[in-house]
């Protein structure tokens, strides 16, 4: 039975409007008092429904890695689930791009067919006040999102965290600086700092994203040491450089000189770029066609910064971030320990003690009042059965404190996908057919088929590639490819009858398979639909809906792309798959990272650059007329103008991602150096190089160590498991990952995080 009442308060300080409760459970010979302080419920409220919705919400939280430093109440509890409900979470998501993408039509407008300054006309651009209506909105929803997180945590937490002081500056800000655009009547100048604010948003919105930038932020100091020699090592050898490759009195010796040699600033600049390798070998054959010594300066040069300091700054930075990002996965696993832990404290105040001795009480928690919480807890159903069939494995009922938390350690294991059980057929024939379509050999079979498929179409586009159009016959492509399409429409057939429906779309390979095959089919029936059946002497350049030869390209494509189902066949290439679905999967903030930083950097180099380059031509922006480039003006070899690099710009911030994209990926990123040098002044490239610095070196190392590190692990899980093909059906997250290298919180620091919880106080 269980008496309620009321005491006077003892030793533990709750909040002035915190109530305490005190529970005598009696029964089977046990008999205790739990004492729980719940704040801001009356009396009558402690009842056990608030248990169970406060204990809901703390293993929600402990399965999603979030702080429960927030309010305890009912009321608290109902906003903080629908605040967390995927319905709020998927607008919330939606609003931030939605800001994010209103950079695409802002003046300057992105909204052309092309970029290049040959060609490119006016843009559309949006009306007036279309764009900053739009980001009112977008604003107030931020503003309600903060309203609500104070609101939940309480003014005395929110202050203590500085993501959420930004938050607040940031709209504060960007309100202003809307306000100032607004009352300008869209002729404010392009410099509109809330643009260079709007990543924020998506920052402050995740919480693996803040933990990789603060693990980043980290290591920065880490590496500078490494970056330091880099500098130095690019600084000695450009003052051997300026020595080695001083002016000559002949000019036919100055090539060197003139070109890469004839100053400071152009000497660093050649030699950092050959650091990346990108002038390599032009900036050497100038000297190395006079002399052949000389290529042992530029030999010695990368071998030394290129191949040794290069790769062990990527070591290094591997090494740092990894240890910085597990000390962050450290901190997420302590709040899982902490959320369980409460939920257990909270639970217990309705359950049954085991009483060992008159000094030595055992607290513990009901199942069947465990069953009622994670009937309500939001969850993966595969973790809610398995914590369900080891809670019911319990002898006595009664589930203690070391077992409880090892029921959620469920939680830290790696999900393997399970496939629905094939159907059991009643009349004998099918069972027999079910049983040889079930075999191994099918899938072999409509590998090889597939196989055959993308063979005849790459013979046949190797007979044509030198044919023109009018000559070409699509009728032999199009027979061939009709009976591939019959045998991929039986292959789906037969796999369905052996696995089911259920048991053939658990499977990723014949989702994508079955996609594609009847998108084919539909593609061919419109074919036939447009152009009748194939017949000899087929003209491709009929038109219908699409010219025929467009079609049958369409077609063939697909069809080429179908083959990469062969791909779970291969085990290493399997494992690999694998890998890249996961890292697009749960990698998703390092992602977000980067377009944090693409966006930032696109924005300041809007404001940099933006029309630093001319047109060709001068043209008026209305003119119909296209722009075409003088063939008779020469241009250096090797200069954007002589490349056609026109469409590389910053005069939208499309082209600008794209120009940015290219500087990362180090590929002749010297002619960008080079044109913006030329056209505005030598202290523009310091822009490009802190970009290179941020994603090349940076990011690009931080995205190879991850890759590293989740290969590694579903290798050595693929390795030392004794189920097959575990590696192609691992489902796994950032967390499990490094789970194997998180120590286990000790139970004092558990119990001082608890105390420290200004919304829930537990007499622990």
């Amino acid at each position: 039975m269980y008496s309620l009442k009321q005491p006077s308060f003892g030793t533990a300080t709750p909040s002035p409007f915190a109530a305490k409760c005190e529970i005598t459970v009696q029964g089977s010979g046990c008999q205790r008092p739990i004492t729980c302080f719940l704040e801001k419920v009356p009396v009558l409220s402690c009842i056990e429904d608030l248990y169970i919705r406060q204990a809901v919400v703390l293993i929600e939280d402990a399965i999603n890695y979030r702080s429960i430093k927030h309010h305890m109440d009912a009321k608290a509890l109902k906003l903080y689930r629908w605040y967390y409900s995927r319905a709020w979470q998927w607008l919330l998501s939606a609003i931030i791009v939605l800001i994010l993408g209103l950079a695409f039509i802002e003046r300057p407008s992105s909204l052309s067919l092309t970029s290049d300054l040959r060609y490119k006309q006016c843009p559309w651009e949006a009306p007036c006040g279309l764009t900053e209506g739009v980001e009112m909105l977008c604003l107030l929803t931020f503003t309600f999102d903060l309203a609500a997180k104070i609101y939940l945590i309480g003014w005395e937490e929110f202050w203590k965290c500085r993501w959420l002081i930004s938050y607040m500056v940031v709209i504060s800000v960007s309100a202003v600086d809307w306000t100032l655009s607004w009352t300008m009547l869209c002729e404010e100048h392009n410099i509109r700092i809330r643009r260079l604010l709007r990543p924020f948003f998506l920052l402050q919105n995740s919480s693996l994203m803040k933990k990789t930038l603060k693990s980043i932020k980290r290591t920065l100091p880490e590496i500078m040491s490494l970056f330091l020699l880099v500098v130095l090592h690019l600084c000695l050898f450009t003052m051997v450089g300026l020595l080695l490759f001083a002016r000559q009195e002949e000019s036919e010796s100055d090539t060197e000189w003139e070109t890469y040699f004839k100053n400071l600033p152009q000497s660093f600049t050649s030699l950092l770029v050959l650091l990346t390798t990108a002038n390599n070998p032009d900036v050497m054959t100038p000297a190395y066609s006079n002399n052949r010594i000389y290529s042992i300066f530029f030999i010695f040069f990368s071998s030394v910064g290129t191949f040794f300091l290069m790769n062990l700054l990527t070591a290094i930075i591997y090494n740092q971030f990894r240890g910085y990002l597990l000390m962050s996965m450290q901190t997420s696993f302590l709040r899982r320990r902490m959320g369980i832990r409460a939920a257990f404290e909270l639970l217990s105040c309705q359950g049954p003690a085991l009483t060992l001795s008159d000094d030595h009480i055992i607290e513990c928690v009901q199942v069947k009042t465990l069953m009622k919480v994670l009937r309500r807890v939001k969850m993966e159903s595969y973790y809610r059965q398995a914590i369900i069939r080891k809670a019911l494995q319990t002898p006595n009922g009664l589930i203690e404190r070391e077992e409880f938390q090892m029921l959620f350690d469920e939680l830290d294991k790696d999900r393997i996908k399970e496939h629905p059980l094939a159907p059991e057929y009643s009349t004998r024939f099918m069972r027999r057919l079910q049983r040889g379509l079930g075999h191994h050999i099918i899938t072999v079979g409509g590998n090889a088929v597939a196989l055959a498929n993308v063979i005849c179409i790459c013979t046949i586009l190797i007979i044509d590639a030198e044919k023109p159009l009018s000559q070409r016959d699509d009728y032999y492509l199009e027979l061939i490819n009709c009976f591939f399409i019959m045998c991929y429409l039986l292959e789906m057939l037969m796999k369905i009858i052996a696995l089911g429906w259920r048991g053939y779309l658990s499977y990723g390979s014949n989702v994508f398979d079955g996609f594609l095959t009847i998108l084919l089919l539909v593609l061919q029936i419109s074919v036939f639909a447009t152009y009748r059946l194939p017949f000899p002497n087929w003209n491709p350049s009929h038109k219908g809906f699409l010219p025929l030869y467009e079609m049958a390209h369409l077609v063939n494509m697909l069809i080429v792309v179908r083959f990469l189902r062969i791909i779970p066949n291969i085990k290493l290439m399997a494992l690999v798959a694998s890998t890249l679905v996961d890292l697009v999967k749960n990698l998703k903030a390092f992602v977000g990272i980067l377009v944090v930083a693409f966006y930032v950097y696109a924005i300041i180099g809007i404001w940099l650059f933006n029309g630093a380059i001319a047109s060709p031509e001068n043209m008026s922006c209305g003119s119909s007329q296209l722009r075409k480039v003088n063939s008779n003006v020469s241009e250096v070899c090797g200069s954007y103008e002589q490349l056609g690099y026109w469409a590389n710009n910053f005069d939208d911030f499309a082209s600008s991602l794209v120009l940015l994209y290219n500087v990362m990926v180090v590929n002749n990123w010297q002619v960008y150096l080079e044109v913006y040098s030329r056209h505005t002044s030598e202290w523009s490239k310091v822009y490009f190089i802190s970009w290179w610095l941020t994603s090349s070196i940076m990011w690009v190392n931080v995205f190879v160590a991850l890759i590293i590190e989740n290969f590694i692990y579903k290798w050595d899980k693929a390795h030392r498991s004794s189920v097959p093909d575990v590696e192609t059906d691992l489902e796994t997250t950032v967390q499990l990952m490094f789970r194997e290298h998180i120590a286990e919180p000790t139970e004092e620091e558990i119990i001082s995080r608890l105390h420290d919880n200004p919304h829930l106080h537990l007499t622990l």
